[in-house]
């Protein structure tokens, strides 16, 4: 829009000049070419600057997003590791295939109401089945289910 003020204050400036229009009204009328040109360069600057930054913020991400991919990939072999560990523990405990599922949820951190609709049921059934998974456990809640198999992989790194 700015750029084609300048170029219809650049047209107007040359006709008044040709028709012998006042000197002061020129001046006017090139002070506001000059401030939209102004503009529009201050706008192609900050469109540079902005492309510049979304640029260096699309690497950081494409950085990140490698090392987090990176990551997975080291510690797959662990996670499935455990996944399959903790699985062994639930089937000692005599966990239905039910009551299996609903534990993985719970320690994924997932709350009762998000269970039911992770599994399409009702709330009261993942409550249902969560108590069951403690007393078959032989634990008290869900902080003792996380802490029996989190506890000893979240030590201190020693000096």
């Amino acid at each position: 829009m700015l750029a084609l003020i300048v170029v219809l204050v650049g047209v107007d400036i040359y006709t008044d000049a040709r028709e012998g229009v006042a000197l002061g009204h020129v001046l006017v009328e090139g002070a506001i070419g000059l401030a939209s040109l102004s503009g529009v360069f201050y706008l192609l600057r900050g469109v540079t600057r902005l492309k510049q930054e979304l640029a260096r913020e699309i690497a950081d991400f494409s950085a990140f997003k490698k090392e987090a991919e990176a990551w997975r990939a080291d510690s797959k072999k662990y996670l499935d590791g455990l996944s399959l560990a903790i699985d062994q523990q639930l089937t000692k405990w005599k966990l239905t295939a039910a009551e299996k599922e609903v534990a993985f949820l719970l320690l994924k951190g997932l709350s009762l109401k998000e269970i039911a609709g992770v599994r399409n049921t009702a709330e009261k059934t993942a409550r249902v089945q969560s108590m069951a998974v403690y007393a078959k456990a032989g634990l008290t809640g869900r902080s003792e289910l996380s802490a029996f198999f989190l506890e000893d992989l979240l030590v201190p790194p020693t000096a």
